[in-house]
């Protein structure tokens, strides 16, 4: 089972045309769907805390489902919304280079206003098709997100419904919710800012999973009668055992114009002398790293089927020449962000279990 299949798999049940049931849900039994996704929940939180989730640990659970490469959030939330794998709706990264742009970075979550978001993501997202058929879709989180590049290109078609606080965020769920039929999405990143700042298990960290569990309980308890109530996510986390500096000491940045990515997951960028001849620093980096990473050429990634069975050429040319994905506790870290990036205590964007495979868990309210 795969993080694509989710978004369609519920548009279905409430009718939408052209998509497939894939986790065999049905019909919507009311016609109203509510999706709560919650940033950096790995599969195995669940139920490895099961004790502090009295609300989530009473759900239904899919056997664990693959997020797509990398795992993180914006190509797993633009893969959810679209349906499609990274391949072809071409959200590759935290960043990635604008191609032809002489070497400019996009971060995909604070964007760039010269690109235009609808072009850099072009295919229909499932909310706006449902929109089109007449399904209420809506759009729960926090009033900062809303008028985004990135919710522009990922979330697109849905009523945006800004939510600072926890009230908010279960009224305007309840309020997206009135109309039949409905699907609500509801976003929190509580639980992974906790995990990027002070790790996995830390206390803040733990906070942070008790919080999301009572808003969990605070939006079941007023759902209007039949809702089917979701819980899903778009990767899990590591903390970090082992930090490489690109340069530092090493011949990792030898042949390298540009790195973008994040600490598990890069796509490096070669100079005119190298672009050509990719194996020569992928030899370089596996020479060096040995199992701490997996160093693939452009062309070997794309023959993996690490971004999907399709791959666009809009996605060739944004991906990296060299995708490198660091393994076990590892992070590379860009000595330009080295301050920032190493600071970090949690990481993700890598292909560990930990960090790829997401819960999916469902309630039919009463």
């Amino acid at each position: 089972m795969h993080l694509a299949d989710i978004g369609s798999s519920i548009f279905h049940s409430l009718g939408l045309a052209d998509t497939e049931d894939l986790l065999e849900c049905g019909e919507s039994p009311a016609g109203r769907e509510c999706l709560f996704l919650v940033d950096g929940l790995g599969a195995d939180v669940i139920a490895t805390y099961s004790d502090l989730l009295p609300t989530l640990s009473n759900l239904k659970y899919f056997a664990p489902v693959e997020t797509a490469f990398p795992s993180t959030t914006a190509t797993s939330l633009t893969t959810l919304s679209t349906g499609v794998m990274p391949g072809v709706h071409g959200m590759l990264g935290y960043t990635v280079r604008v191609p032809r742009s002489g070497g400019r970075i996009l971060n995909s979550i604070k964007w760039d206003e010269r690109v235009d978001p609808l072009m850099w993501q072009s295919v229909p997202t499932l909310f706006e098709r449902a929109m089109q058929q007449g399904i209420a879709v809506s759009h729960v989180a926090a009033k900062r997100y809303e008028n985004t590049g990135f919710t522009q290109a990922t979330f697109r078609g849905a009523d945006y419904k800004g939510a600072n606080v926890v009230a908010d965020l279960v009224s305007q769920t309840k309020l997206a919710l009135k109309s039949s039929p409905s699907f609500a999405y509801v976003y929190v990143n509580d639980l992974d800012v906790a995990g990027h700042s002070d790790g996995v298990g830390s206390d803040k960290w733990l906070a942070a999973l008790k919080y999301v569990d009572q808003v969990a309980h605070m939006i079941i308890a007023q759902l209007p009668r039949g809702t089917r109530f979701w819980i899903t996510a778009d990767h899990g986390m590591v903390n970090v055992e082992e930090k490489i500096v690109l340069g530092s000491g090493n011949p990792l940045m030898q042949g390298v114009a540009l790195l973008a990515g994040e600490p598990r997951a890069r796509h490096i960028y070669l100079d005119e002398t190298h672009v050509s001849k990719p194996e020569s620093v992928v030899t370089i980096w596996q020479e060096f790293l040995g199992d701490r990473a997996r160093v693939l050429t452009q062309a070997e990634a794309i023959e993996s089927g690490l971004f999907g069975e399709t791959v666009t050429l809009d996605s060739r040319e944004r991906m990296g020449d060299v995708i490198a994905i660091a393994q076990g506790g590892v992070v590379l870290i860009d000595p330009t962000r080295e301050v920032m990036e190493s600071s970090m205590v949690g990481h993700h964007g890598g292909i560990t279990d930990t960090e790829r495979l997401i819960p999916l868990g469902v309630l039919e309210t009463t």
